[in-house]
């Protein structure tokens, strides 16, 4: 039961490791910026192309301390072998043999130099080789590393275009989400306007500023009533005007003046229509009804001969 408890602990570990490798994983790769890593590249190569320059110099430095050494032993071999003939010349066999030793001595550390010198100079010719081509190569990073920068933030420019185009960039987004709250709050308001505009103009809101002229009201309704019975009144006398009626006399009835009094007017020709007030019209009315029903003319008001003059009693 403890080894299953301790490969369980150890599982959730792992699992746990893993989401937390691949979380920062995938957070450093958001951050990264490849211009940034290439710039970083490319000074760690310019960071090593100064590290093989300074070996090449450092190489040409000991080959010049060589050939210095070179030089000095050259010269000694060349002054002992001077001494040893002059040696010889004055009958000192024992100096020149001594000078001829010591000359061999430095021809020795000579030789030994000359083998040095070689290999600092192969060496030294291997590091410039090393050199210009790492150079070369750095030149040639640098060059695509610059072109790599450039379509990078070519890229990257036209990318924030085009998502500010579209709408779906951040910002842009942001922006449109504004706009569109101020469209709403525009249509609402002027809406709410509309709406108080119209309760205002019917009534249903008052005026919190003052007080409602009951009067002014009143006397607006009455103007308005009064308007409308006008028209009514005009559109009644237009339609008696088009469609007028005849009084026909009944038979021995006491209202022989009146028709002889229309009998000119009918001898003259056709009835031309008139204008009759709305009063008369409903006189006339009153008159066909009264003509069936055997009543005398002179009992209805306004249409008897015998209405009072002016004077009489």
């Amino acid at each position: 039961m403890y080894m299953k408890g301790t490969a369980a602990r150890m599982g959730v570990m792992k699992r746990v490791s893993l989401v937390f490798k691949a979380k920062a994983n995938k957070a450093l790769d958001k951050m990264e910026d490849p211009r940034e890593t290439l710039d970083y590249s490319y000074q760690r190569q310019l960071e090593l192309l100064t590290k093989v320059r300074r070996g090449v110099a450092d190489v040409a430095t000991s080959r010049k301390r060589v050939e210095l050494q070179m030089n000095q032993l050259q010269q000694s071999a060349n002054k002992l072998e001077d001494q040893a003939r002059k040696a010889l010349s004055m009958g000192r066999e024992d100096l020149a043999r001594e000078a001829l030793s010591r000359k061999s001595s430095a021809q020795s550390q000579l030789n030994d130099l000359q083998v040095q010198y070689a290999q600092l100079q192969a060496e030294e010719e291997k590091l410039t080789v090393a050199s210009q081509r790492l150079q070369a190569k750095v030149d040639a990073f640098r060059t695509r590393k610059e072109t790599i920068k450039a379509t990078y933030t070519a890229a990257e420019a036209q990318t924030r275009i085009n998502e500010a185009f579209s709408g779906i960039s951040e910002e842009m987004g942001d922006v449109g989400m504004a706009i569109q709250r101020a469209e709403d709050k525009t249509a609402q308001m002027q809406a709410r306007a509309g709406a108080i505009d119209e309760l205002m103009a019917s009534g249903a809101l008052d005026d919190v500023g003052g007080h409602r002229d009951d009067i002014q009201s009143e006397l607006d309704m009455m103007a308005a009533s009064s308007d409308v019975e006008r028209d009514l009144a005009r559109l009644k006398g237009e339609l008696t005007a088009s469609a007028p009626k005849q009084i026909e006399p009944g038979a021995g009835g006491p209202n022989g003046g009146s028709q002889a009094a229309q009998a000119p007017q009918a001898a003259q020709g056709p009835y031309t229509p008139q204008y009759t007030p709305p009063q008369q019209a409903e006189q006339a009315d009153q008159y066909q009804q009264t003509q069936g029903a055997g009543l005398p003319v002179a009992d209805l008001p306004g249409l008897g001969g015998d209405q009072p003059q002016d004077g009489d009693s």
